[in-house]
């Protein structure tokens, strides 16, 4: 009887030991549940930031160009060179710069870059209000030469953004580089528009 007893108790010993096992892993399934939901909780937050961060830029492009757009008078000057684009294709590719943008300073702001270098912030809206400016005042104005300062001032605040967003985020200085051609590409249409 004794024998019984000791294997008896060693089974006790054995079901408190799966018990308190079980409790462990349902405590650990909780805790990464908690730590799960977390991690969406912050992914939700993230998507919409950066959602906010790509449209709201975008929208007041596109609310610039179509309520401040253009006149008449850059179809029949573009007509004069074969190498400047249509305007439906310069107002797309100032929505893509708008958006390109938007993105590398949301990179930015993510790795908190805007309270390290505050002058990041200043230099990104900076050439963003003169990028809405630029439209109106070239064709809206008819002013050429205007125009060229704004998109001068405008190229140089993008070249600043591409220097400051690089010391912070490589991969948001990479996205300024293609807006930085195109600011190139834009400004030598303008002096074409300037000039004609």
């Amino acid at each position: 009887m004794d024998s019984q007893d000791i294997r008896y108790r060693g089974g006790d010993d054995r079901d408190a030991a799966t018990t308190a096992m079980a409790e462990t892993e349902r405590k650990n399934a909780d805790d990464n549940k908690g730590k799960r939901d977390q991690k969406r909780a912050m992914a939700k937050r993230g998507l919409k930031s950066l959602t906010i961060a790509v449209a709201a830029p975008v929208v007041v492009t596109l609310f610039a160009t179509y309520f401040l757009g253009t006149s008449d008078g850059y179809g029949n000057r573009a007509r004069s060179s074969s190498w400047i684009p249509p305007l439906w294709l310069l107002h797309t590719t100032c929505l893509a710069s708008s958006g390109l943008m938007g993105l590398a300073a949301w990179l930015v702001w993510v790795d908190g870059g805007f309270h390290k270098k505050p002058n990041a912030l200043y230099l990104y809206l900076a050439q963003f209000m003169l990028c809405l400016v630029w439209d109106p005042v070239t064709f809206r104005l008819g002013s050429g030469i205007a125009g060229l300062a704004v998109w001068l001032g405008q190229s140089a605040a993008l070249f600043g953004c591409y220097k400051a967003f690089n010391e912070i985020s490589p991969v948001a200085g990479n996205l300024v580089k293609p807006c930085l051609a195109w600011a190139a590409f834009v400004a030598a249409v303008n002096v074409k528009l300037a000039v004609a």
